[in-house]
């Protein structure tokens, strides 16, 4: 838990300095969004190593491993001199981040029996969603006090805590089975299909839909995208195993896990930026307006892992599903003019909703899988998640940036922002249809 708040943190925490950083650096949206989802890309990427770490280098070396790698990210944020180099700070503590979500949900799998996975995963849960509840309101406050390079270093404490006590609590054990090589071409094929994927409406963007550039650029997506799926299917040891998706259980999983991660993480994004340029909030009020809403996601996440050891995944889900397109829905109505209290409500009708969705979605994505199948299935569950949350900040970012040239003056940019929350709205209530298909066996 130490280490997975570490990285929460600055999964989100950076979201309030995000006008700032589009003052400091001199950019655009369309470049901004890269500090975002550089460290989504690099998340969704090492996600899928997890399950070969672990069974290389043991838990405990994988962590400390992953703990190294996200402090030095950390400094190096901190130190950011450009948006480049703050961009490969954020593709560092990306790539530990990737590592360490899904080595949390294997360690939590193995220690309790299946009826108490869904309770262990509300409790896990309440602990690590603290970080963004809290962390907005710290990193507000820091920002004001010592500028948005203070905010990196939120994170320090928390991993030099998680170094002594990873080494005294995580087993060394490693594999005792033949080794099994490491999908260097699946992972670079995967890199290559989420950068170009990434920069794909950024060429569109720029250069307009229908221009050569943009048209190279979806040539390359597709072709790297395309031969990542055929070399899944072909290679020994592949990164994302394919015979998972044969399971409708978990494939539906996985369709609803891609939704929350546009819904979480695009909103993580618009809200902060709408408050501060639109209502005028300071980065400390903005980091406030967050932290009543994730209270509600923390206790939403302790009564659904309680209710996923009783009741179907499934019907969890959908209520998760529909109070977040409710409350993006009504996010869509605000105004500079909309009350602070009204929005932190708004928000927190979509927080309890997430709260919902996070427990009974990862029990139902592995629950009805072979145990051998864990490691591989934790993996992906949390890669469709990142990856949803990597192309929904990305999509809405620019989305943001086009509506706001088309609406134009600055005095008119609510409508840009309704437009983008309408967005998530639509993904949401698209994901109810998936979500009726998680098959779990009902709990007593």
């Amino acid at each position: 838990m130490v280490g997975t708040v570490a990285t929460i943190l600055s999964a989100t925490i950076v979201n309030v300095a995000f006008p700032e950083l589009l003052r400091e650096f001199n950019i655009g949206h369309d470049s901004l969004q890269w500090i975002a989802t550089g460290f989504l890309a690099a998340t969704t990427t090492t996600m899928l190593a997890t399950g070969w770490l672990v069974a290389e280098l043991g838990q405990r070396r994988t962590f400390l491993l992953t703990m190294a790698v996200f402090f030095a990210g950390s400094i190096l944020g901190a130190a950011s001199w450009s948006t480049g180099s703050m961009i490969v700070a954020r593709v560092l503590q990306g790539a530990a981040a990737g590592v360490m979500q899904p080595l949390s949900m294997i360690a939590l799998f193995a220690v309790f029996a299946p009826e108490e996975r869904g309770r262990a995963m509300g409790l896990f849960g309440f602990g690590v969603v603290l970080a963004p509840a809290i962390g907005p309101a710290i990193g507000g406050a820091l920002m004001q006090l010592f500028g948005w390079r203070a905010i990196f270093l939120l994170a320090v404490p928390f991993c030099m805590a998680a170094w002594p006590i990873g080494m005294r609590a995580l087993p060394d054990t490693r594999r005792t089975t033949p080794r099994r090589p490491f999908d260097w071409k699946g992972a670079l094929l995967l890199a290559g299909a989420l950068i170009a994927l990434l920069d794909l409406p950024v060429a569109g963007h720029r250069a307009g839909w229908v221009s050569a550039l943009t048209l190279v650029h979806a040539v390359v997506a597709l072709a790297f995208a395309a031969a990542f799926v055929f070399w899944q299917t072909r290679a020994p040891a592949p990164l994302l195993e394919p015979a998972l998706f044969a399971n409708p259980g978990f494939r539906a999983a996985s369709i609803v896990a891609f939704a929350y991660g546009v819904g979480l993480f695009g909103t993580t994004y618009l809200v902060p930026v709408f408050v501060q340029d639109v209502a005028g909030y300071s980065p400390a009020q903005a980091g406030n307006l967050l932290f009543a809403p994730g209270l509600a996601l923390a206790a939403a996440i302790v009564f659904a892992g309680r209710l996923t050891d009783r009741a179907h995944a499934r019907y969890v889900v959908v209520a998760g599903l529909v109070l977040f397109a409710l409350s993006s829905l009504l996010l869509a109505l605000a105004t500079g003019t909309t009350a602070f209290w009204l929005l932190a409500l708004w928000l927190g009708i979509g927080r309890a909703g997430l709260g919902l969705i996070i427990p009974s979605l990862n029990v139902g994505a592995v629950q009805t899988l072979p145990p051998q199948d864990l490691g591989h299935a934790a993996s992906v569950v949390n890669f469709a998640r990142q990856l949803g949350g990597a192309i929904g900040v990305n999509l809405l970012a620019l989305l943001l940036e086009w509506r706001l040239a088309v609406y134009g003056a600055a005095e008119s940019a609510t409508p840009a922002f309704r437009d983008c929350f309408l967005v998530v709205t639509i993904a949401f209530a698209a994901a109810v249809a998936p979500a009726l298909a998680i098959k779990t066996p009902k709990r007593r």
